[in-house]
């Protein structure tokens, strides 16, 4: 079975359709790209995938159980964790706090324990300090634990959306144009980060960009959409010679 299967998916918003008969199929340990023009649907699927759209027609099946229709915590909880193309951080809290929050949904102590602060809470709040300590690491953050998260330069706020996400312990992870507003190089260390990732956390990872040396350098499969449709699918190479692919980006007809 595949991890992620989308069958005929949909989405209405009045008269405007902005995702049509989508069906994507992601296996176990898949690294595939989504890409297409601005306004094609991308961020719009990853809405319907993650609970924030409720569909209008299809149907989503992850982890061989439907997700259609549940909450944002709810495909969170599922194992499905995303990053936003909008960075979207809890901005006036630390570093370090934007990591453990991600923690916090598998904790090991009672509410019970909270209240009263048992041992419990404290052997879990300690454990939950150093799981978000060796994130930070992994993403070059650990001296910034303690500073608050909007006074990050840019690309490293992107670096922490990512490792906020991980500390869910997702089975798949979504990106919403991770490098975007990264320069030249950020965006090469970017895509050597994405592919350790994938090897270190055994994810699973369907990756939205713009920047096709990204897309063509790290992922397996590309889907292309267009007015909300998918127009074609394959590897980088088939997808690269593509004429409806091309016609998209430059809106005229390939000869």
């Amino acid at each position: 079975m595949p991890l992620l299967k989308i069958e005929n998916l949909s989405k209405s918003f009045g008269g405007l359709k902005a995702v049509s008969n989508l069906n994507i199929e992601i296996n176990q340990g898949e690294l595939i790209g989504l890409i297409g023009p601005n306004g094609a649907g991308k961020t719009t699927v990853f809405n319907l995938l993650t609970g924030v759209y409720e569909k209008t027609e299809g149907k989503m099946t992850f982890l061989d159980r439907d997700v259609s229709g549940l909450k944002p915590y709810q495909v969170t909880q599922r194992g499905m964790a995303r990053t936003f193309q909008n960075i979207r951080l809890f901005s006036d809290l630390s570093v370090i706090d934007n990591v453990k929050i991600a923690y916090h949904q598998r904790t090991s102590y009672s509410t019970a324990s909270a209240l009263f602060r048992l041992p419990s809470y404290y052997s879990g709040e300690a454990e939950m300090q150093r799981k978000a300590m060796d994130l930070l690491k992994i993403f070059n953050l650990e001296d910034k634990a303690e500073e608050t998260a909007k006074n990050l330069p840019y690309g490293e706020q992107r670096r922490l959306e990512i490792a906020r996400a991980l500390g869910t312990d997702p089975k798949l992870l979504l990106l919403d144009e991770p490098a975007a507003g990264m320069n030249p190089q950020e965006t090469h260390d970017l895509m050597n980060l994405i592919r350790w990732i994938r090897e270190q956390f055994k994810l699973t990872i369907l990756l939205i960009e713009h920047d096709m040396s990204l897309v063509m350098g790290v992922c397996e499969r590309i889907y292309v959409l267009d007015y909300g449709m998918i127009i074609a699918q394959g590897a980088p190479d088939e997808i690269k010679r593509n004429p409806k692919v091309i016609e998209a980006y430059l809106g005229e007809e390939v000869v």
